[in-house]
């Protein structure tokens, strides 16, 4: 168990859309792409994580891993399930009446 210090920061492009990262590396093994396309970026906070505890979305290993191999960790918002799909698409057909 190591215990890392994790610089949040979110897109303000898209809703629930976060990047983590080392932050003694900051942005730096980021790729350019993935940050143009993210930009502009806000820090949402530092926090102190261990590598054996779960975040709410993300298990601890897979976390891990991308800090470490990659250097940042990509938080996408979660897929709508069946019922939110169904209750979406009954606004839109509500919407075009």
């Amino acid at each position: 168990m190591s215990l890392v210090v994790c610089s949040v920061y979110k897109t303000l492009k898209r809703a629930d859309t976060y990047l983590y990262v080392i932050r003694e590396e900051g942005l730096k093994r980021v790729p350019s792409a993935l940050l143009e396309r993210m930009e502009p970026l806000q820090h949402v906070m530092d926090m102190p994580w261990r590598s054996d505890r779960d975040l709410a979305r993300v298990r601890a290993d897979v976390l891990h891993r991308a800090l470490i191999e990659q250097g940042y960790f990509l938080q996408l918002p979660p897929a709508p399930d069946d019922e939110t799909r169904e209750f979406l698409g009954r606004i839109q057909q509500r919407d075009k009446s």
